[in-house]
């Protein structure tokens, strides 16, 4: 899936910008398959982070892995495109002018993106998973946002039938406090539940913290300094009979592979950033007065207010609902908040 040389009779090549994060690659998984569909003679070269090869792996449309970032998820300054330009380029990093010029640069034959005079206009209450099918359903090229789901894993679950605690976000607005999460995580031992905790890279400490307070063995965290291997979560994820995450990539990844999750949202809406509608997913919202859907910085380095409100009895009543063992709880303050319904119209 590395980028090589051209070939004497070489396929035309698509070319598409998403150089974000785990869950940005996941919301993306429906365009990118319209794009298979639409692109069956082309390669598709996706430029992301080289960190995501493994996950890009289990995709079913990318051809060849571009590695491309940029700091605090910026654009980035250039993409080592070592071919003649592609004939296409799509721009599902953002709205532009920086990504759509960086692509520019490349002199597609043509180039799909909202900053572009002809396009859609940008919409910021969209679902992400609709936006970028709207964006090529505009173009010509049909899209599905609910085409999202990805094949089980081969893999065994190291913890099958566990619930899995994932406390972890890439900012800190979007991380539940430590003791929450060991609150949550004693009253699920206390009803018969197995519970593991899972850290990604740099998360050691807070995980095992969680651990040592909800009464865990070390055992029961999972991951190393560097996280979970891509395909030992994406088969604990599939495997689990509940997963309890923030609004991050393992939520998404939870979406994909259909497992029950309660998802808690902080700075940003269910509605833009949340799991399908549907009755195996809870996400968790507790809005300010007048809030709209993004009333927060989903980068911000401390724990949003919305997300505060969230209390661990909240997400257990949300646990044990669908775990079966109690009638989902009627609590008017609590937003049990479905995602957006599917647009996939201009």
């Amino acid at each position: 899936m590395s980028p090589r040389p051209d070939a004497a009779r070489e396929r035309p090549r698509a070319l598409v910008l998403r150089a974000l994060g785990l869950g940005d690659l996941l919301t993306a998984v429906p365009a990118l398959r319209a794009l298979r569909r639409a692109l069956p003679g082309h390669e598709l070269v996706l430029a992301a982070p080289g960190w995501l090869a493994d996950a890009v792996r289990e995709l079913d449309a990318v051809d060849v892995l571009l590695p491309a970032s940029a700091a605090h998820r910026g654009v980035p300054d250039r993409l080592e495109w070592p071919w003649t330009p592609p004939r296409l380029a799509v721009d599902l990093h953002g709205n532009g002018p920086q990504s759509r010029a960086v692509l520019a640069r490349l002199t597609p034959g043509r180039l799909l993106a909202y900053a572009d005079g002809s396009a859609p206009r940008w919409r910021a209450d969209e679902h992400e998973r609709a936006r970028w099918c709207r964006l090529l359903t505009w173009y010509g090229i049909p899209a599905d946002a609910e085409d999202l789901l990805l094949p089980r894993p081969a893999a065994a679950s190291p913890a099958p039938g566990a619930v899995v605690l994932h406390p972890g976000a890439d900012a800190a607005s979007r991380r539940w406090p430590p003791e929450r999460f060991a609150a949550v995580a004693r009253q699920l031992r206390a009803r018969g539940e197995e519970v593991v905790v899972t850290c990604g890279p740099g998360e050691r400490k807070r995980a095992h913290r969680i651990a040592e307070a909800a009464g865990l063995p070390p055992s029961q965290v999972l991951g190393g300094p560097s996280g979970l291997p891509f395909s030992t979560l994406a088969a604990l994820v599939a495997g689990a009979r509940l997963v309890v995450v923030g609004d991050t990539g393992v939520a998404h990844l939870a979406s994909a592979l259909a497992a029950p999750s309660v998802v808690l949202f902080g700075p940003v809406s269910p509605a833009v950033w949340g799991p399908p509608a549907q009755p195996r997913h809870r996400p968790l919202w507790r809005p300010l007065p007048g809030d709209g859907v993004r009333p927060g910085d989903p980068h911000g380095t401390r724990p949003d207010p919305r997300l505060l409100r969230l209390s661990p009895q909240d997400v257990v009543d949300a646990c044990a609902a669908l775990l079966g063992e109690v009638p989902p709880p009627v609590r008017g303050a609590v937003s049990l908040v479905p995602a957006a319904p599917r647009q996939g119209a201009p």
